[in-house]
């Protein structure tokens, strides 16, 4: 009879802003830091902060995006 397989963790939802992604990946950067992590729980932490730091340069690149000007493929400098 085969062996159920164990269930994975829950995925962590998207963070709700780039503020809210900053703020959780500070947090968990500092636990990472002060090795108030259990062993076990380092490489999924490690996987989160990769997570939280692609969210937050999707979402600069995606203002960046909104912001550029194209002249010839050149950034422009933003006039307010």
């Amino acid at each position: 009879m085969p062996k159920a397989s164990a269930s994975s963790p829950p995925t962590p939802p998207t963070p709700a802003s780039y503020e809210a992604a900053m703020q959780e990946l500070e947090g968990l950067v500092g636990r990472l830091e002060s090795g108030e992590l259990p062993l076990d729980q380092l490489l999924s932490g490690y996987q989160r902060g990769a997570e939280l730091l692609q969210y937050c340069r999707e979402q600069l690149q995606a203002v960046e995006d909104q912001i550029k000007v194209l002249d010839d493929g050149a950034l422009k400098p933003w006039k307010a």
